[in-house]
């Protein structure tokens, strides 16, 4: 029933409104084509706005809190990342209805990454290592403080232990559950992160990599993005990566034994949940979640 409210409560999200709230908050902005992005994220509904900027507002209320964390810390991180990252110029206020703040941002072409692009390549693989080791490295010029800390603080895997398990007993009969169960205690059984806080993406997955050419060319949506334990990024060795290309991926970034366990628990359960959530509606994320948990029990 919860679900069911919140889905009632969510804002009608149209042009016309996105025309509004562009124009009346940036006005020189005011007049440039408006494209709706289609198919956006679960969390996002994204227009193109001119050429050269998008704009990005809130489905629901678990993503508003990133228009300001991405305003916050982008402009700080993109100098120091070896892929373009979306970089924000103006937060819009609520107005006119709409009841959250949304984001304005530099708009980056390319083409969603696929498996089948991407999947066997150990050069992309490198590049990806690369690219997280440059965001763990990346020491702001402020260090958060406060309630602003906070925003940016990992959650340990153990946040997810009941969900998880309860997703596990809901797909009994289309995975593995011994295997997923066994998978899921060593994670969470494994050495945790022992070293300093580093920076993580929190949302390390195939669609929030952008291709040109053929190539990665750029990192999106950071609204996970946080502090803590990298272990949540190793995803990406499972949603996008073959048995050969994730050995050339561990490698270069240098994995530990426990760090990779968790990661493995990280794909898991962030696979089960979006399975679990979308599956039945949606045969994309069907297939892409019903692959990313089958290698991370492959490991």
């Amino acid at each position: 029933m919860v679900a069911d409210r919140t889905a009632d409560t969510r804002p009608q999200i149209d042009e016309a409104l996105v025309r509004c709230l562009v124009d009346t908050q940036f006005p020189q902005w005011a007049g440039l084509a408006l494209k709706l992005l289609h198919p956006a994220g679960s969390d996002h509904v994204i227009y193109r706005l001119g050429e050269e900027l998008s704009v990005r507002l809130p489905r629901h209320s678990g993503a508003i809190g990133q228009a300001s964390k991405e305003f916050q810390w982008l402009p700080q991180l993109a100098p120091h990342l070896p892929l373009a990252i979306p970089v924000p110029v103006g937060v819009g206020d609520p107005d006119i209805g709409y009841p959250w703040p949304w984001a304005v941002s530099r708009w980056l072409d390319g083409e969603v990454a696929t498996v089948d692009a991407l999947g066997d390549s150990s050069g992309a693989a490198v590049e990806l290592a690369q690219f997280l080791a440059a965001l763990q490295r990346f020491v702001p010029e402020d260090i958060p403080a406060g309630n602003t800390r906070e925003d940016v603080t990992g959650r340990p895997l153990s946040d997810r232990d009941r969900a998880t398990r309860v997703a596990i007993a809901k797909v009994d009969g289309v995975f593995d559950t011994a295997a997923m169960t066994e998978l899921w205690n060593a994670a969470l059984s494994a050495p945790g992160w022992d070293r300093s806080p580093v920076w993580f993406h929190g949302d390390f997955h195939t669609g929030n990599l952008l291709t040109s050419d053929g190539c990665l060319s750029a990192v999106i949506d950071f609204g996970g993005l946080g502090m803590g334990d990298p272990a949540c990024d190793l995803m990406i060795a499972f949603t996008l990566m073959s048995a050969n290309s994730r050995a050339v991926f561990r490698d270069a970034l240098g994995v530990d034994e426990a760090t990779w366990l968790r990661g493995r628990g990280w794909a898991l359960a962030t696979g089960l949940n979006a399975y679990t959530s979308y599956a039945a509606v949606n045969p994309q994320v069907a297939a892409q979640t019903t692959r990313q948990i089958t290698q991370a029990l492959i490991g």
